[in-house]
Parts: structure tokens; C-alpha cells; sequence
């Protein structure tokens, strides 16, 4: 096997930006088995009294995800939420268009707040501005955020929940700008309707964040336009444009190794547009991204993807793939593309938490299991939080038919507030080591508290009920000389360099 030559230099005092900790959050829409049979099943042998699954949520627990957005998603663009809350025999079953089911409601507003309790996450609520608008979201704010005295903040009361929930973030709607969504809308259609919303939605509670629906991909031919068409009227009412992306192989192994450039170049198209839209205001305000849909989607599916059952089924199969190892490397590409933008990227939501699409998986019959995704997504989530510190990578170059060249290397650094440093590192070569030499002269000696690498040298290994554990981390040999670190990154392989360091520095 052919080696090659790879550095990569940080220092201290070069800062991308802050990690903000929701940019570990992820995502449960009520789609195929997420809800049902995912995070909640009462006749599961580890679920509580509130028919929560014991076993997702320690999984749950274990990523620490900082907050969930909730309940969609297409999903939401025809839900109406005073059937997700009362008594649950009262609640009315819905035929749901844009996955082709029958929803039970069976789960609601109160049953995902004790959900997120549990899970110790926060929650992030998106309203309905594809059948529904301004009247609905407002009672919606008033009803989860207002402490009492009136309708519907005192109906929540009765329905068992006597303090506001005190729901932060907001969605004002979801993919609009898609013919698949339930009241598409053009782009001022939609502008002016969220711009009206959010009005509304901060007359009842100023003190929340509000997300606009921004292009729902990068391949849409409204985009980036209609971002910009949405930002020119809601731009004095909102904190955050959403950003989602998907990627496959279905382009080829190479272009979906290179997730992190592909990802990389939407982030700072959108990014652009907001601050045109800030220079033609002449704002001093910046927007922020919310990259609140991404994941990267396995090329082995069970069950149904976009096509569903015509009968109507409840909580069915639907894009419930099994990932490799290759496909935890691309998440990792993605999830590194989010951190080298942290200074505008502030919320990420992995789409989505179980079974559809999801690092975690469940069967009626026995225990969740993680999935490969499940591990970078863990690394990140333990280790990067912190600084996002700028790097300097020096690699030989692989070729991308839709890219040209790209660097083997791809990598990002984040020093930690006890002031350890953690570099995430992935080979994208797909036949050839990176000899990597990772120098923090600028922090003077450096030990390593602990080293992983992930990669399958026979290829298409996955984790499955019956062998939950066959794909997973493992020690990474390293060499340590003064300030220098040395490893040896095998051919589509995702690796951690945790490293203490002696020599103090100003934390950002």
C-alpha cells in the first residue's frame, strides 16, 4: 500500500470561533418508526411509565445531545398540534400526506417535553406554515411558553404541565420552498408570511430565537435566492436561516468522501447571502445558520425510502438503511464541515435520532443498538466543544470528478476549556496511508490522553441486532516527539488525536 506524507499545524491563538453546544443537536419527526417504535413504545420491556424506550434514551444520553427539533420535518407542514396535547384517548387519529400514514397522535407536545426531560435535551419547536399560519404559531408560543392567566397557557395547565415550558428555539416552517412540501409556497409567499409570524410569535414571547426556513438544498434552482428573498423581509425578525443537506454515494465513492467540501461550499454560499441582505440593510445584526437537516444517507435501505405504502400503514419502515464504515467517515466530513464554520454555524440537528436515518436503531423484539454514524457523531459531540481552532494542512491531493483535485487530509481542531486539544482527521484516499506528523510546537510539550481510529479494511462491515459491536473505534497508534505527534491514518478512516499540552494559553 502506498504512504504518504501529511502535516498539519495549529496554533492557540488562530480561532475560527466558540462552539455552540447545540451544534450537536438532532432531530424527531413523526416519520416511518422514529417516534413510534423509536424513542417511544410502551410495550417494550425497557420502556417507563410514560411508555418512553429506556434503551433509546440512555443511548440518547450517552451522545448528549443539547437539543431535538420537533415534530418535523415535511411532517409539520400539515400538523395541527392542539391534537398532539389533552387527554390521548380524545386525541383524533390524522391521515398524515407527506409520508402516506396514519398518525395516532398518540404522542404529543406534553409526551415529547418528558421525552426531552429525560433525555436531558432541549427542545426545538418548529410551527406549521404550510396548511396553518400566524393564529396557529402564536397560541402555540402562548400555550408552551406563557406562565398562565390566559386560554391556552391555562389549557396547558389543565393538561398537567403547571410551569411554561419555556420552548427557546423556533422553526418558522420547513422546506418551503419544495413542490413534496404540504403548502409550497413561492419565495415571497413565504417571506411574507414568516415575516408576519415571527412578529407574532415575539409579541407573545420576546425572549425566543427564531429560525426561517431557508432553501431545503443546493440543487433546488431557487437557490440561493430564495434565501435572500426571505432574509430582505424577515431579517429584522429572525436569529437563524436553515440550511439542510443529504449526501450518498450515488455520485461515486470519491465525491462522497469529499462531504466536507461539498458541505463546506453551501455553508458559505448561504453564509454570503445573508451578508449581502446585512450590507443592503446597512445591519448591524448578523445571521447565523441553523444546519438544522444533514446526514448522509446509507446506500443499503429496508423498507421504503420517498415511495411510500398506499394504505395508509401506522409508523411504517421508511429510510431505515444500515451504514458501514465508509459512511461514518463521510458524517465525520460533514460534521468537521460544521465546526470549521462554528463563528456561523450555531445549530446543527442530525436527521434524524432513530431508525430513520439514525445513529441509533431499534426492534421491538430487543435492545437499540448503535449504528456506525453513531461513534464520529459521539467524538464530536464529547470532544468538540470548546474553540474551534484554524489549521494549516499540507497533503497530497485525490482526484474528485466534480471537485478536481481535493486534499487526502481533512481536519479540524478544538481546544477544550481545560485547555486540551482534539484534532478530528480523516484519510479520504481511498487506497493509500497518510503519514501524518501533527505539530503544536505553539503549546509547547504535548502528551495524548487518547487516540481512536475507525475504518474497515475489508469494506461493508455494519452493525446489525446480531452483531451490534462489529464496527467500532479502536486505539490508534501514535508516537509522541516534544511538541510533535505522529500517526499513521489508514486509507477512508476517521481518527481522534485527544493531546494535553504544558504550555498555557488564552481559551477564546
Amino acid at each position: 500500500m502506498e504512504k504518504h506524507p501529511a502535516q498539519l499545524f495549529v496554533d492557540p491563538h488562530h480561532v475560527v470561533g466558540r462552539v455552540d453546544p447545540r451544534l450537536f443537536g438532532s432531530f424527531v419527526e413523526h416519520m416511518g418508526r422514529c417516534v413510534y417504535d423509536g424513542i417511544y413504545e410502551p410495550s417494550h420491556a425497557s420502556a417507563d411509565s410514560h411508555g418512553l424506550r429506556g434503551d433509546v434514551l440512555d443511548l440518547v444520553r450517552e451522545l448528549d445531545v443539547p437539543i431535538v427539533r420537533y415534530p418535523g420535518g415535511n411532517f409539520v407542514s400539515g400538523y395541527r398540534w392542539e391534537d398532539g396535547v389533552g387527554p390521548a384517548d380524545d386525541r383524533p387519529s390524522r391521515l398524515d400526506l407527506a409520508w402516506r400514514s396514519t398518525e395516532t397522535n398518540a404522542f404529543g407536545l406534553h409526551e415529547f417535553a418528558e421525552w426531552c426531560q429525560a433525555a436531558g435535551t432541549e427542545m426545538m419547536l418548529a410551527v406549521n406554515l404550510g396548511t396553518r399560519g400566524v393564529d396557529a404559531a402564536r397560541t402555540l408560543v402562548e400555550y408552551a411558553n406563557h406562565p398562565r392567566g390566559t386560554q391556552w397557557s391555562d389549557l396547558r395547565v389543565t393538561h398537567g404541565a403547571p410551569e411554561p415550558f419555556r420552548v427557546r428555539t423556533w422553526c418558522l416552517g420547513n422546506e418551503m420552498d419544495g413542490p413534496w412540501q404540504i403548502g409550497h409556497k413561492t419565495a415571497q409567499e413565504y417571506a411574507r408570511l414568516a415575516e408576519e409570524t415571527a412578529k407574532a410569535m415575539k409579541w407573545v414571547d420576546g425572549s425566543i430565537e427564531l429560525v426561517a426556513c431557508g432553501s431545503s438544498a443546493p440543487s433546488v434552482a431557487t437557490f440561493p435566492d430564495w434565501d435572500r428573498v426571505v432574509l430582505e423581509h424577515t431579517y429584522d425578525h429572525v436569529e437563524y436561516i436553515s440550511v439542510h443537506r443529504y449526501l450518498s454515494r450515488a455520485r461515486g465513492l470519491d465525491d462522497y468522501l469529499a462531504s466536507g467540501i461539498h458541505t463546506d461550499e453551501q455553508i458559505e454560499a448561504v453564509i454570503a447571502t445573508c451578508d449581502h441582505v446585512r450590507a443592503k440593510k446597512r445591519s448591524r445584526k448578523r445571521i447565523h445558520l441553523a444546519f438544522d437537516e444533514w446526514n448522509v444517507t446509507p446506500t443499503r435501505h429496508e423498507g421504503p425510502g420517498k415511495e411510500e405504502p398506499e394504505d395508509w400503514p401506522f409508523a411504517p419502515p421508511i429510510a431505515e438503511g444500515t451504514y458501514d464504515a465508509v459512511d461514518a467517515v463521510a458524517f465525520g466530513g460533514m460534521m468537521l464541515s460544521l465546526l470549521r464554520h462554528a463563528d456561523r454555524v450555531r445549530i446543527g440537528c442530525l436527521a434524524q435520532l432513530v431508525n430513520v436515518l439514525g445513529p441509533i436503531k431499534t426492534r421491538t423484539d430487543g435492545p437499540a443498538w448503535r449504528e456506525t454514524i453513531f461513534y464520529p457523531y459521539l467524538h464530536g459531540s464529547r470532544w468538540g466543544r470548546g474553540t474551534v481552532l484554524d489549521v494549516v494542512a499540507q497533503s497530497p491531493t485525490t482526484p474528485v470528478e466534480s471537485l478536481g483535485d481535493v486534499p487526502m487530509l481533512d481536519a479540524v481542531a478544538v481546544r477544550a476549556d481545560d485547555g486540551s486539544v482534539t484534532v478530528f482527521a480523516i484519510n479520504r484516499s481511498t487506497d493509500a496511508e497518510l503519514d501524518l506528523t501533527l505539530d503544536l510546537r505553539a503549546f509547547g510539550d504535548v502528551s495524548v490522553i487518547d487516540s481512536l481510529t475507525m475504518y474497515d479494511a475489508e469494506g461493508g462491515a455494519r452493525n446489525t441486532p446480531d452483531e451490534p459491536d462489529r464496527v467500532l473505534p479502536r486505539p490508534l497508534a501514535t508516537a509522541v516527539d516534544g511538541s510533535t505527534v505522529t500517526a499513521s491514518l489508514a486509507p477512508v478512516s476517521w481518527n481522534v488525536l485527544r493531546c494535553g499540552v504544558t504550555r498555557a494559553a488564552t481559551v477564546v
